[in-house]
């Protein structure tokens, strides 16, 4: 497992007697998922092969090799289904990322001083959020965008944070905050 995963869907639900499952796929065309190969789960212990049967309103309708009936369908409602990052097509497109790809650098102030880590990335309805630790260990969630994002260099493993969109200010041990 020490190479970086993307999760690309959720198993959601069940559907039928017959042992098909919903999804709720994350790839751009969502039944693009089941061609990435076989799946893991989180804890990557648990592996599954997918095949797309229909659809389910805005929902995949999904066979699961080996789960033949609803029974054994039920306990995978929650799962949510992981591919290697190394499966994915390469990006080709300026400023866009695979969110995995984000999460790990190091975020630099204005003056390019390190002030903390990217430790999540989130969209809950409202555009996409970082969630980054810094130093002193307190988390802080900034919005993904250009106003408070306007670098980003994954080869060299940093974003900035501008000036403007947060103010660092220092701790009594010297760390900085916002």
């Amino acid at each position: 497992m020490s190479e970086k995963r993307v999760c690309l869907g959720k198993i959601v639900g069940v559907h039928g007697i017959k042992g098909e499952v919903k999804v709720k796929s994350y790839t751009v065309v969502d039944k693009d998922i089941a061609s990435y190969g076989t799946l893991e789960d989180k804890t990557a212990t648990k592996h599954f092969n997918l095949k797309v049967t229909g659809h389910s309103k805005d929902l995949l309708r999904v066979k699961v090799l080996g789960v033949e009936d609803r029974t054994a369908a039920a306990p995978l409602i929650g799962t949510e289904l992981y591919a290697p990052r190394g499966v994915l097509p390469e990006i080709k497109a300026e400023e866009e990322y695979y969110e995995t790809d984000l999460v790990g650098l190091k975020v630099l102030d204005a003056e390019k001083k390190e002030v903390a880590k990217v430790t999540g990335f989130y969209n809950f309805g409202a555009g996409d959020i970082l969630e980054i630790k810094l130093k002193s260990g307190r988390t802080e969630m900034l919005p993904f965008n250009k106003g408070y994002v306007p670098e980003i260099n994954l080869e060299e493993g940093y974003i900035i944070v501008a000036s403007t969109g947060m103010v660092f200010i220092e701790d009594e041990e010297g760390s900085k905050e916002c």
